[in-house]
C-alpha cells in the first residue's frame, strides 16, 4: 500500500515509470534527486500521508525507495 503510493508520488515528481521503482531504487543515483527534488518530495509526502514535517536527520537517512517504505512505515504505527 504505502509502497504503490510512493511510486505514484516518485513517478510524478521524477519523470519515471512507477513500474520501474523498486525498493532497491536510489534517490540520488538513479533517480537523480538534489536536494530540493527530496524537500518537494518530503512535502508531498506530508501531504499525502500525513505525517510530521521530516526533518534533515531523517533525510538524510533515505537513500533508498525502500529505507522511505519503511520510516513511513514507523512513522504511520507510531
Amino acid at each position: 500500500m504505502i509502497f504503490e503510493k510512493l511510486c505514484d508520488l516518485i513517478s510524478e515528481q521524477f519523470g519515471v515509470e512507477a513500474d520501474t521503482i523498486t525498493m532497491e531504487t536510489t534517490f540520488t543515483d538513479d533517480l537523480g534527486a538534489d536536494s530540493l527534488d527530496i524537500v518537494e518530495l518530503s512535502m508531498a509526502l506530508e501531504e499525502e500521508f500525513g505525517v510530521s514535517e521530516m526533518s534533515e536527520e531523517d533525510i538524510a537517512g533515505i537513500a533508498t525507495v525502500g529505507d522511505l517504505v519503511n520510516y513511513l512505515q514507523n512513522k504511520l504505527d507510531a
